[in-house]
């Protein structure tokens, strides 16, 4: 963890939220979640994602702690990304996210149907 760990005093919300926040890194967790990918493997998975920013969040996400690269010895180069023991604790986590929001946008779509139906009525 880089400048975070020095500050003790920060509100432990705000620090989850900087570890996973962002528009792709729980995405990349959960992907992670189900088994260890390698690079052209999780860009495939999230699409709309550029090869530079992909390669940006799994270094800080390593860099947190939250996944473990592993290169092996071998020609081509092969690497494989797993998540760590901190990284599966997340998890939890981001099934509850996935839960609420799935809930959350059910709950949406029934309310935007409401004023059409009334409305025809």
């Amino acid at each position: 963890m880089k400048k975070r760990s020095n500050d003790r005093s920060q509100c432990p919300i705000r620090l989850t939220e900087s570890l996973i926040g962002g528009r792709w890194k729980t995405i990349i967790l959960w992907l992670l979640s189900k088994r260890s990918m390698r690079f052209n493997e999780l860009r495939r998975e999230l699409s709309g994602i550029t090869q530079k920013v992909l390669t940006e969040q799994l270094r800080e996400l390593e860099e947190d702690r939250l996944i473990h690269r592993k290169v092996y010895e071998i020609v081509p180069a092969k690497v494989e990304y797993s998540l760590s023991g901190q990284g599966e604790r997340l998890i939890p986590i981001v099934v509850m996210m996935c839960s609420w929001g799935e809930e959350y946008l059910s709950q949406e779509l029934a309310r935007e149907k409401l004023p059409q139906e009334n409305s025809q009525g």
